[in-house]
């Protein structure tokens, strides 16, 4: 049943600019994981809403809030059961509402995650079709088919689940018997909507006004690649298994239907004050194919999961700089830069281990060396023309933990075979507030995902005051990425020659300052004649008036004029 707030009348939208979401610094909230207020272990809206005045000072200029719909949390929230009633794990819709206005008050804006590719098996409409039968139309909103084989026993094609196995489940008939069988992209609790049924296309564009009545500046859509399907749902014909970054264009993702879909949801989007915005959470197989999701009439960004896949080496990183923006220009949209999120493994652990293995890692390799590159690799993102994520705790220097016991995990990927490799609890774990407490600050009664015993000095708590502080570093940045007329989404960055494994590059306005940012990736120390009053550095720099020396995987920024 929807959900109705007590009070309903909109909150105040904060002060804005045009085209705010061009430039802006976006920070990701896991709510389960970022602030528990009632003391249950889980985190919730209440929490979240107590920690916006940090999320202010830390100088962003949003706020992304993954799932707190009402779920089963087969998928931690990303199975919706109703997309209008806010889950009691993390509070009500008065929450929210409240949650919205204060983030206002506080200049903040608010991005709901949206879930069209699936729903939880538990929403209305998935229970009515299993009921209903056969050729029911509670069935045509999703994929139903019968199987192959003399007796139906086989799926109706050859796709498999994200998350492992094949793509389909088969149901029961009322009366016990084997019957068809549903598609599902990742988890069987997790059924795909048929978006080439009116009725799915009429719902949606009815939550989106939901929430945009309520307030919120935007959303952030899940799986934004995969909710149109190649026509008579084809074989693969392939034995490698899907993923969500592919090389190849697949029957299940990134098909062309899915843009229709997009240009109506732009429609209701300027039918609203304050710049409303979609953000495309689309595993593109090329940079040119995600530029099509931000065309001008389609949505405002799409994350660079090319870029966060890029290891820390010099020719690689300025060869997806080069390409995003190159991208970008055709449809005159932003370049989206992103290093870490809630499923992948965090970029300080990623840079801890030798380039290769992907996003999903199972071992801490060199924390220092992690450290190191993931504070130079953030003051690198931040330099880049465009709008910029971060995800909670990364401000912290917050490595993975990759070493949670077995019983612990909650990753539905980690318990089906051949799926993702099923760590990504790692990067979930509860953030640390203070340096002491049964949670460090996360909440009273301790956290669903164990936190290490040395978090402690990760806390913000430890961290705030500290010159030297990946938090002081984070909050440095943002204040002079803000500031400084160069920076922001003007696409004006220059390259200029530089030694190998060492990126320079430009950025200026016609009568403004140039801003300079030099990148050492070479894992030794770099001298170069200082190009400027030095700004910032994510490490420290040895300078005299005539060289700066960089040590190995160090970002420095630099001003003149």
């Amino acid at each position: 049943m929807t959900e109705s707030p007590d009070t309903v009348e909109t909150p105040a939208l904060p002060a804005r600019t045009a085209d705010w979401w061009r430039e802006a610094v976006i920070y990701q909230v896991y709510p389960r994981s970022f602030a528990d207020a009632n003391g249950d272990g889980m985190g919730d809206l209440p929490g979240i809403r107590s920690r916006l005045p940090y999320l202010r000072d830390l100088g962003v200029d949003a706020v992304w809030l993954s799932p707190f719909y009402s779920s089963p949390q087969a998928d931690a929230g990303y199975d919706v059961a109703d997309y209008r009633v806010v889950d009691p794990m993390f509070g009500t819709l008065d929450d929210a509402v409240a949650l919205i206005a204060d983030a206002h008050h506080h200049g903040l804006r608010i991005i709901v995650d949206l879930v069209p590719n699936h729903c939880s098996d538990q929403h209305d409409w998935f229970q009515r079709a299993l009921s209903e039968g056969p050729g029911s139309r509670h069935r045509e909103r999703f994929h139903f088919r019968d199987g192959k084989g003399e007796h139906g026993e086989v799926p109706p094609n050859d796709w498999e689940s994200i998350f492992g196995g094949p793509a389909w489940t088969r149901t029961k008939n009322p009366d016990g018997t084997p019957g068809q069988w549903y598609l599902h992209l990742f988890a069987p609790e997790q059924p795909d909507f048929n978006w080439d049924h009116p009725a799915v296309r009429d719902e949606f564009a009815s939550i989106l006004r939901f929430w945009l009545d309520l307030g919120v500046d935007g959303f952030r859509i899940d799986v934004a690649h995969g909710m149109v399907k190649a026509a008579g749902l084809p074989d693969l014909g392939s034995l490698e298994q899907t993923k969500l970054l592919g090389n190849n264009a697949t029957p299940s993702f990134d098909q062309d239907g899915v843009h229709d879909i997009y240009r109506s949801w732009h429609t209701i989007l300027q039918e609203y004050d304050g710049e409303r915005i979609g953000v495309a959470e689309a595993w593109a197989p090329t940079l040119a194919r995600t530029a099509n999701y931000v065309r001008p009439d389609e949505l405002h960004q799409a994350f660079n999961f090319q870029y966060l896949a890029t290891s820390w080496q010099a020719d690689a990183l300025r060869s997806v700089i080069d390409d995003t923006l190159d991208a970008m220009r055709p449809v005159g949209a932003p370049a989206t830069w992103v290093l870490s999120n809630h499923d992948v493994t965090r970029h300080t652990t990623r840079f801890a281990n030798p380039p290769g293995l992907g996003t999903q890692i199972r071992t801490p390799g060199d924390p220092l060396l992690g450290l190191r590159r993931a504070r130079a690799a953030t003051l690198l993102m931040l330099a880049l023309p465009g709008s910029a994520y971060i995800y909670q705790g990364e401000e912290l220097g917050l490595p993975d933990v990759t070493d949670l016991p077995d019983e612990a995990r909650q990753d539905p990927a980690y318990f089906r075979a051949a799926g993702q490799d099923g760590f990504r609890d790692g990067c979930r774990v509860p953030i640390p507030w203070t340096s002491n407490g049964p949670s460090y600050g996360f909440g009273t009664g301790g956290s669903w995902l164990p936190q290490p015993a040395d978090w402690a000095s990760l806390s913000v708590e430890s961290q705030t005051g500290q010159a030297d502080s990946t938090l002081e570093m984070y909050r440095s940045a943002l204040s002079v990425r803000s500031a400084h007329p160069a920076l922001g989404a003007t696409d004006n960055l220059h390259w200029r020659t530089s030694a190998a494994d060492v990126l320079v590059f430009e950025r200026s306005l016609e009568g403004g300052p140039t801003f300079t940012c030099t990148v050492n990736l070479t894992g030794a120390p770099v001298t170069l004649p200082p190009p400027g009053h030095l700004l910032l550095a994510s490490g420290d720099i040895s300078l005299t008036p005539d060289h700066a020396v960089l040590p190995a995987d160090t970002t420095a920024w630099w001003t003149t004029g």
